[in-house]
């Protein structure tokens, strides 16, 4: 799997390099800037973009800009957004296209290897994987979708755990029921979210975007 990194510090930069490496991704380029970041993420067309939000030269928005830019031009194109901020605004605009394959997490999370490796590889197969914080936030201002109160308490918890990254496994895990029971909540959700049984299994995804951007 190739990746494209945009991370104007060396360390964490250089971080990142060796661990993606040592997990058989292969890094195509790691740049420092935002106008090198979008020029890499289009001739290399990697697997997925790891991007800092705010990188040079106005240390505000860059990396987002960039990756948004990448998205606009190839459709569905993966990010992982890293901040060391929740900052709902950025994470509104990464997920406004509705298209999936996204990722917003906080810096801190880089610092747990086998998970920030498998959130990488989650966006870059089409899921959504948001930090809890990034959904908390989300879910404090983002109330318009009526179809969301159709949904029960514990539907409300299955879906935010969807949201961070977790499987059915893990999420039954966290609630301590069956991994049967986790399946029957998943499937109440997508019926009342009307994202009918079909083999599409974007349709998680678009679950997972419906609550978050609503």
């Amino acid at each position: 799997m190739r990746v494209v990194i945009g991370e104007d510090q060396f360390l964490l930069r250089d971080g990142l390099v060796r661990l993606l490496e040592a997990h058989d991704f292969e890094v195509a380029a790691a740049v420092d800037n935002g106008p090198d970041l979008l020029e890499a993420m289009l001739r290399e067309r990697p697997d997925i973009a790891i991007v800092d939000i705010r990188l040079p030269p106005s240390f505000t928005d860059e990396g987002l800009r960039a990756a948004i830019e990448a998205r606009r031009q190839i459709q569905g194109f993966p990010v992982l957004v890293l901040s060391q901020y929740v900052e709902r605004l950025y994470a509104d605009e990464l997920l406004a296209d509705g298209e999936g394959s996204v990722g917003y997490l906080l810096k801190d999370r880089v610092f747990h290897g086998d998970q920030f490796v498998d959130a990488v590889r989650q966006v870059a197969h089409g899921g959504t994987v948001m930090d809890p914080d990034v959904v908390t936030r989300l879910l404090t201002h983002n109330t318009r979708d009526d179809r969301l109160e159709r949904l029960t308490a514990r539907e409300r918890e299955v879906l935010k755990l969807m949201a961070e990254g977790r499987s059915n496994s893990s999420i039954a895990g966290v609630l301590v029921v069956s991994e049967k029971a986790v399946s029957k909540h998943i499937n109440n959700i997508l019926a009342k979210l009307n994202l009918p049984q079909s083999e599409d299994a974007n349709r998680r995804v678009l679950a997972v975007l419906a609550y978050l951007k609503h």
